[in-house]
């Protein structure tokens, strides 16, 4: 298993030995208006047809978001908290930019648009990060934001060097990363061991946020042994916020991928 370029830092070289290690499967890694409050817009059902209200009618009872998770998000909006993108569900517009861009108030290892998240996840990451040093844990933010233009780069290079077989299982294609979204980030170590590679499980910073990301409305989005439903190998450094109520739900009854939590089909491979 390798660490992929949908994650990989804008500025880094496409791999075609990385790409080949991934035989058969994927690595993923790849702003909305948010209220003053920092709680996520709300979207409603006769607006946004794809959104979920917390019911087990839109999802087995078993996975199906709790009663006590509210309001409701859209699953399409891309300003949404609970947007889903994978290989069977791109963003819409493909080349959507989130309007409030920011840089958090966190420790870099990355600059210019990767530096960047949404305003929402912005200020939770914030938490977060503070949180981990409160705890002896260090974190860094590893690659934020990812426009269009840069994944079609990104993609593009990996088509070139690999072919595009090779590169489906290696680079999301533009349009199908979360990184576009606002609402993702990838985490690196304080200590700079390991980036974007399976090691960094075993980091501080990994096991800490496994720990503890739930707390500030964050998920593991690609969990380990879950690619068959997420299109993406384990990566531990791939941050998603779906707001906390929804997170420690998630956490609390042990759903490990949103596409079982929004009762959505499993996305291994682009349709």
């Amino acid at each position: 298993m390798a660490a992929l370029a949908a994650c990989t830092p804008e500025n880094a070289v496409p791999s075609p030995v990385a790409a080949n290690a991934a035989s058969g499967a994927a690595s993923a890694s790849e702003t909305p208006p948010a209220a003053a409050s920092g709680t996520p817009t709300t979207a409603t059902a006769a607006v946004e047809p794809d959104a979920v209200t917390p019911s087990p009618s839109t999802a087995p009872s078993s996975t199906a978001p709790s009663s006590a998770v509210a309001p409701q998000h859209s699953l399409t909006d891309p300003t949404s908290p609970w947007v889903i993108v994978n290989k069977h569900r791109p963003l819409n517009p493909q080349d959507f930019v989130p309007t409030d861009l920011v840089q958090p108030n966190v420790r870099l290892a990355v600059s210019g648009e990767a530096a960047l998240l949404n305003s929402t996840t912005a200020a939770a990451a914030e938490k977060l990060f503070a949180a981990a040093a409160a705890g002896g844990v260090i974190m860094t933010l590893a690659s934020g934001y990812r426009s269009y233009s840069t994944q079609v780069a990104t993609y593009g290079g990996y088509v070139a060097s690999t072919g595009q077989a090779a590169a489906d299982r290696a680079s999301a294609r533009p349009g199908h990363s979360e990184h576009q979204t606002g609402w993702s980030f990838d985490i690196g170590d304080g200590g700079g061991a390991c980036s974007f590679q399976p090691c960094f499980a075993d980091q501080p910073a990994a096991v800490w946020a496994k720990a503890n990301a739930h707390k500030f409305g964050f998920v593991v989005r690609y969990p380990w042994m879950f690619h068959d439903t997420t299109g993406y190998f384990y990566e531990s450094w791939h941050l998603r916020y779906i707001g906390v109520e929804a997170a420690t739900d998630m956490s609390a009854r042990g759903i490990a991928t949103l596409e079982e939590y929004f009762g959505l089909e499993a996305a291994p491979d682009y349709l």
